[in-house]
């Protein structure tokens, strides 16, 4: 399936957005997540469903000031 992945093309096996952060290693990491703009909770992620051109945007949390 061909998503987009923080503003890159990736072509990845995988039908949810749980699955996608796994295949992209992000398995455990602490990170927020968000659809085609729109924010998806960790408890959510796994019956988020994608679909061919999904924007999928991760960030991570950063300390400093």
């Amino acid at each position: 399936m061909k998503l987009i992945v923080n503003g890159d093309a990736h072509d990845l096996a995988a039908s949810d957005l749980a699955q996608a952060l796994e295949v992209l290693d992000y398995g455990d990491a602490v990170v927020a997540t968000a659809l085609n703009g729109a924010f998806v909770p960790a408890r959510a992620r796994a019956a988020t469903a994608l679909n061919d051109g999904d924007r999928i945007e991760i960030v991570a949390p950063r300390q400093g000031g």
